[in-house]
């Protein structure tokens, strides 16, 4: 079998060429980073998780008419996407003040916002992917108003579905990062969802106990990230929950 040519490789995963053109293979590895890679393990399982939740969150945002890149799952560590043009911002969705909104502004974490607020991060790692205006965007070039007009709605869409699939399974949705692409049909152009969504892109937790189901298990130290994220795959029906068996947990394939 011919060795795929790597196309680009991030933090957690890889992106190969893919077998038809217009498409990539998405591959999700165990590394896990925290503090703009300061922090680094491997988590074993992470990538299985990650890619079945991806899918998961994809699928359904599909069928309820939000274009995303995801095409299948291909395995249980690669799935296979469509190419585009990725915007160099990180569309943030806030419903609670957590993380870096709450040192910024002092603002108590746990506090819920009078509506979801939307940010906008430049993706630069150099620069520890700073928080960014409409101003600077459009100034700069990286976006025209009417993208980020569409990323606004389409980051307002997903947290809509994505609140209710997780209120449904006993979970608040915290805040959550997106990344978005432009997908090319001819002349025509139009803005989908991309990267990936999973714990490691969203703030989890419980809303009964208000323990954290995301990837502030690992940045704080809080416990197992890998049981976190299992929990949140059992929940949603993604991985069954086994009665009586030892054999541990599996995945739906």
């Amino acid at each position: 079998m011919a060795r795929r040519r790597m196309v680009y490789e991030g933090k957690a995963k890889i992106l190969y060429e893919g077998p038809e053109p217009g498409t990539l293979i998405q591959f999700f590895k165990d590394d896990t980073t925290a503090g703009n890679g300061e922090k680094h393990e491997l988590i074993e399982g992470k990538g299985v998780l990650n890619n079945r939740l991806s899918e998961h969150f994809m699928t359904g945002l599909a069928s309820i008419g939000v274009p995303t890149h995801f095409i299948k799952r291909l395995n249980m560590r690669e799935q296979l996407v469509r190419a585009v043009e990725m915007i160099p911002l990180e569309v943030v969705v806030r419903n609670v003040a957590a993380g870096s909104m709450s040192k910024r502004l002092g603002i108590e974490e746990g506090t819920q916002l009078p509506r979801p607020i939307i940010e906008f991060y430049l993706k630069n790692d150099d620069l520890n992917d700073p928080i960014v205006s409409e101003e600077h965007i459009i100034a700069f070039g990286w976006a025209t108003q009417q993208d980020l007009d569409d990323m606004v709605s389409l980051g307002l869409r997903v947290n809509d579905f994505m609140s209710g699939m997780m209120m449904g399974v006993g979970i608040k949705l915290i805040d959550f990062k997106i990344e978005i692409g432009r997908a090319f049909e001819g002349d025509f152009q139009r803005l989908i969802v991309a990267d990936e969504i999973s714990p490691d892109s969203c703030r989890l937790w419980d809303v009964e106990t208000g323990q954290k189901l995301d990837k502030d298990v690992f940045r704080r130290d809080l416990g197992n990230l890998s049981e976190a994220y299992t929990e949140v795959a059992k929940r949603l029906g993604v991985m069954p929950r086994q009665n009586g068996s030892n054999d541990g947990p599996k995945l739906v394939h």
